[in-house]
């Protein structure tokens, strides 16, 4: 948790720090130093929505009927390489589901950036699960 709070932080000051720039900055290969800081703060804040995605992933898992009975069948480690495969997955699509007003908000509102995640497991569960476990 406190990972987590220092990473929201980190991406807020970030995030901030590219919002104040006058757009003056130093031009490095094309790009200035404003939009390397909000490349960064969204690159920091999409590993902290993606860990917390894999969390709640694995959660809803385990949850669901059809892991009941599928893990049943299944070794420790084979139940791992499933729940890894399929979080991945839905980790991967996460960058397709989440604009980039959406991870600021999640990173300044721990209830927004909680339902987000929920939003963004809820969307890709099944699709990924169903191609894992086949």
């Amino acid at each position: 948790m406190k990972k987590l709070l220092a990473s929201t932080a980190m991406l807020a000051t970030l995030a901030l720090a590219g919002c104040t720039s006058t757009g003056t900055g130093t031009t490095t290969g094309g790009s200035t130093s404003a939009n390397t800081a909000i490349t960064t703060a969204s690159s920091i804040g999409m590993n902290v929505l993606t860990s917390a995605i894999d969390t709640q992933c694995r959660s809803e898992i385990e949850n669901q009927n059809a892991w009941r009975v599928a893990s049943a069948a299944m070794t420790e480690a084979q139940q791992e390489t499933v729940k890894t495969n399929v979080c991945g997955c839905v980790s991967e699509q996460a960058p397709q589901q989440v604009t980039i007003v959406e991870l600021g908000n999640a990173a300044i509102d721990s209830s927004y950036r909680t339902q987000l995640v929920s939003e963004v497991v809820a969307k890709s569960i099944q699709s990924c699960y169903a191609s894992f476990v086949q």
